[in-house]
């Protein structure tokens, strides 16, 4: 049972400062979103761990034939990789009835695959009210939408009843959760004990003060989140010179985010906690951001 608000906040207070965290090389736990090019669920497994990923995004769904997800699970168990996530990626909150109704019979499905694996957690976004399933709309901030969020989560672990993993929304810029806060407030509502949080910080960094001061807003979003938080998506973000003000996500190393404070939090909060990189191109790129980023954390001794 989670928290009420008042204790939750109180937990947060008890937290503590972050600074001065000395790391492991083995609590780190990298990984990526490609599955790699491979012929094999065995070839797939070994990529990854040759590629030094400790974690990984499961690769394939419930909609998979069950022979072929008890080989990749396998080969997974046997490579010692860590299962990150089960992702979803599908709008539970659709207008259309239809489309509404298979996404949430597929989310209560990517629960189910994720509990079997013992996956750190599966995520989806919020949901968007217009026609594009992670569209920005304006009433995706209604009270509405907020209600809707908040049934459609306890309907998904309701009907799938997850005991070895727990289900987390990703934040988006333009829908909920918004922010640290709005996340806590989410988690108190939805009243669910496998309900988590899955922390993409680049997606909530929407404002001036949280672009130029990232080491206090990922101070504050630990101190709050924390205790809930399963996964984490590695990226990085850049300010663009034209007017007005405009972000530009991109890759690691190409924008100004403190990726070694990240990891460090990441780490102090849990030692086992994945940390995904995603949102690239081809392999190649995958793989370049993979060496670039634990190069750049070892040089700062963060894992």
């Amino acid at each position: 049972m989670l928290f009420p608000v008042e204790k939750m906040l109180l937990l947060c207070y008890n937290y503590g400062t972050f600074n001065g965290c000395e790391y492991k090389e083995e609590n780190m736990k990298l990984g990526i979103s490609s599955p790699l090019a491979h012929i094999s669920p065995e070839d797939w497994a070994a990529k990854q761990k040759q590629e030094g990923c400790g974690c990984v995004v499961f690769p394939l769904s419930c909609e998979d034939k069950e022979a072929d997800i008890a080989a990749y699970e396998q080969a997974a168990r046997i490579n010692g990789l860590q299962v990150a996530e089960v992702g979803i990626w599908r709008n539970a909150l659709a207008a259309d009835e239809k489309e509404r109704n298979a996404a949430m019979d597929y989310s209560i499905g990517q629960l189910r695959l994720a509990d079997r694996l013992h996956a750190r957690c599966c995520v989806n976004v919020a949901g968007a009210a217009g026609p594009v399933w992670d569209g920005a709309y304006k009433e995706n901030f209604s009270q509405n939408m907020w209600d809707r969020t908040v049934r459609m989560i306890q309907e998904i672990l309701d009907e799938a009843k997850p005991e070895h993993t727990y289900f987390t929304l990703e934040s988006m810029p333009w829908m909920i959760p918004g922010s640290p806060e709005e996340y806590l407030r989410l988690l108190a509502a939805v009243n669910r004990d496998r309900f988590a949080v899955h922390l993409d910080i680049i997606n909530m960094i929407t404002t001036p003060e949280r672009y130029f001061f990232p080491e206090r807003f990922l101070e504050q979003t630990f101190s709050l989140l924390g205790p809930h938080i399963r996964s984490c998506h590695v990226k990085d973000i850049l300010l663009l010179p034209s007017y007005t003000f405009q972000l530009r996500e991109c890759a690691c190393g190409d924008g100004t985010f403190p990726l070694e404070y990240y990891a460090e939090l990441a780490d102090r909060t849990d030692p086992e906690m994945p940390m995904i990189i995603e949102h690239l191109d081809t392999d190649a790129a995958y793989l370049q951001s993979l060496g670039y980023v634990r190069q750049r954390l070892a040089k700062a001794k963060t894992i």
